[in-house]
């Protein structure tokens, strides 16, 4: 017997269908940790708050996290150098995330090197479940040492995306954060009159002690 033009084009959609709601399913469920990291005045955050932006115009849930310990711009808001913002949840350790990350697609997590070393587990948990995670952070501190969770980040991620300031001093592309007043503990919060973007050159040049000519009297 032989099938109507109707039947066939039912059957061929009902397929359709069926492998779209499959593919959807299977990309709902596909989780991944991507790491945006730098130096200070890279646009970390600004690339952040990008992708976040995105994923809230696909209408997908989006919760995003700062620590407590950042209170620069705004005790609450996620906050770049350029005064772009945008709503966030304030914790103090990592642990407290993937308590109010239940029912998201997306989780954004900004200043990542000033949370614990938790965060490694927490970003590959919620990973695992299904749940894209999107995480800024400094890769080194003023000293040019590996900052907090990131190399961990850094090594567990599906993608990482290394952004450049640029050098103040020669306008080259910048890697590190320097900092020009005292202090030797690791965190200090500070912006352009604490902080400045250099490349390897003039970072060595500007933490080299000053030469001090030696003067010979004679006698």
């Amino acid at each position: 017997m032989e099938l109507s033009i109707f039947a066939v084009e039912a059957a061929v959609s009902a397929r359709c269908s069926s492998i779209e709601a499959m593919f959807s399913e299977n990309t709902k469920k596909s989780g991944c940790i991507e790491v945006i990291c730098g130096s200070m005045f890279s646009g970390k955050t600004e690339e952040l708050l990008r992708r976040l932006r995105r994923a809230k115009i696909a209408r997908q849930t989006v919760e995003i996290f700062k620590p407590t310990i950042d209170i620069r711009y705004d005790e609450t808001d996620v906050v770049s150098h350029d005064k772009n913002a945008i709503a966030s949840t304030p914790v103090d350790n990592s642990a407290n995330i993937l308590l109010l990350s239940s029912q998201v697609d997306v989780v954004g997590i900004d200043e990542a090197q000033f949370f614990d070393e938790g965060l490694v587990e927490v970003a590959q948990q919620l990973a695992d479940q299904g749940v894209r995670v999107v995480i800024a952070g400094l890769d080194m501190d003023f000293r040019r040492q590996p900052f907090g969770p990131m190399p961990g980040l850094c090594a567990i991620a599906d993608s990482v995306t290394k952004v450049h300031a640029v050098c103040v001093e020669c306008g080259r592309l910048a890697s590190y954060s320097f900092r020009r007043v005292q202090g030797d503990q690791q965190v200090m919060l500070g912006e352009l009159n604490e902080y400045s973007p250099l490349c390897r050159t003039c970072y060595r040049k500007c933490s080299s002690p000053p030469q001090t000519e030696e003067i010979h009297s004679t006698i």
